[in-house]
């Protein structure tokens, strides 16, 4: 049986004008008139699946009756939906009811907004660097135009100059929490295991990219104002090392930042306390810091290296250093390799000896502390003799 009932193909008809249509074919004219709408409805439910939604719109049936070469439906749909009435002397027929328009009304009232529906128009932004001129495009006179966030000042020559505002940074409440722990455990618990996974989730994490200014930020303030402690000194070299073995994060535009920082904890006179912090496992430990950046940023920045070896150079023959001084100095050139040590350290090496040779001897430096810092110094002189041989 058919789920359209003859009656309502007998209105349709009468409503086209054809009355004298016989009972017999009504049956028949139902059933075909079913399996065109299960047709097209079928057609309408691939358009919506391959459109990736699930509700069905009026656009999928206009899709499904252009497939089957029907013209689709024109106009645009009401939003509201549609009222049915039941057909006078009919109990399972039903109907939309039509108002009557006057055309005089529908000429005189002004045209309805259409609707906005979601859709993808491709242009040029540029092409071989030159951008078009098209409506999708601003014209150059606005891109002429300063930006809100900059200022024009004037110099005493009456020479303009723009002012860039700062822009505000949002980080998100996870990433604030983060960088908080991480720096509460650099400056209070860097002893403590959970410092250890912490520094593992610094080389490791690929979203914490945002807070790399702050990172650099923090360790050269902290660097700065804590000279005198060693434990905290170690620590930020220590979480500088763990964010230069991320490889999700780019932290080469922040290298000019960190590298006075790594440098003073190389080179600078005193690093903590004099007498009972091992700041010479620091100077170490920085030594080979600066050595990896070198190597790995080395080829992005020309002059890293070529400013490294001239800042530690200087430490080394200047005889107003402390030995402490030249020990990072030392240090730092020998791991930049053998090349460097042949270049710079060889050719000064017998001057330099001849200045070390009477803090060394008991005679000469009744200081026993300066003595032993100038024997640590021999053996680095040593060592970065050796690297040459191997």
């Amino acid at each position: 049986m058919s789920i359209v009932p003859k009656e309502t193909i007998e209105v349709i008809a009468q409503s086209i004008g054809i009355t004298n249509l016989s009972p017999d074919v009504l049956p028949a004219i139902a059933s075909d008139v079913e399996y065109r709408v299960r047709e097209i409805m079928q057609e309408a439910i691939k358009c919506m699946r391959h459109s990736r939604r699930t509700t069905l719109t009026a656009v999928d049936v206009d899709s499904a009756l252009g497939l089957r070469n029907v013209e689709p439906v024109y106009g645009f749909a009401s939003g509201d939906p549609l009222r049915f009435k039941r057909a006078a002397g009919h109990k399972d027929l039903f109907y939309i009811e039509d108002k009557d328009v006057e055309f005089k009304e529908v000429i005189e009232a002004p045209l309805p907004k259409a609707p906005l529906d979601t859709e993808v128009v491709a242009h040029w932004l540029a092409i071989e660097g030159v951008q078009p001129a098209i409506p999708e495009n601003p014209p150059p006179e606005v891109l002429a135009v300063p930006s809100d966030n900059g200022k024009t000042a004037y110099k005493e020559d009456g020479i303009p100059v723009d002012i860039k505002l700062p822009v505000k940074h949002v980080l998100s409440r996870e990433l604030q929490l983060y960088f908080e722990k991480i720096t509460e455990l650099t400056v209070s618990r860097s002893d403590s295991a959970l410092f250890k996974e912490a520094l593992v989730s610094l080389a490791t994490d690929s979203g914490i990219h945002p807070l790399v200014p702050y990172f650099t930020f923090f360790v050269a303030d902290e660097v700065s104002r804590n000279l005198n402690k060693f434990s905290l000194l170690f620590a930020l070299m220590r979480l500088v090392w763990s964010l230069l073995q991320n490889p999700h994060i780019h932290i080469e535009p922040y290298l000019h930042q960190l590298m006075p920082s790594v440098m003073t904890c190389l080179v600078a006179k005193r690093l903590g306390n004099k007498f009972s912090d091992n700041h010479w496992d620091l100077r170490n430990f920085t030594a080979n810091l600066v050595a990896s950046i070198c190597k790995r940023f080395g080829h992005v920045y020309h002059n890293l290296q070529p400013r490294v070896t001239r800042t530690l150079l200087h430490a080394f023959l200047d005889p107003s250093k402390a030995l402490p001084q030249h020990y990072g100095a030392i240090q730092g050139l020998a791991t930049l390799g053998p090349n460097v040590v042949r270049l710079l350290v060889l050719p000064n090496l017998d001057p330099y000896l001849r200045l070390l040779e009477p803090e060394m001897q008991l005679e000469k430096q009744k200081n026993e502390v300066k003595r032993h810092e100038a024997w640590l110094v021999y053996g680095a002189v040593q060592l970065a003799c050796a690297c040459m041989i191997v």
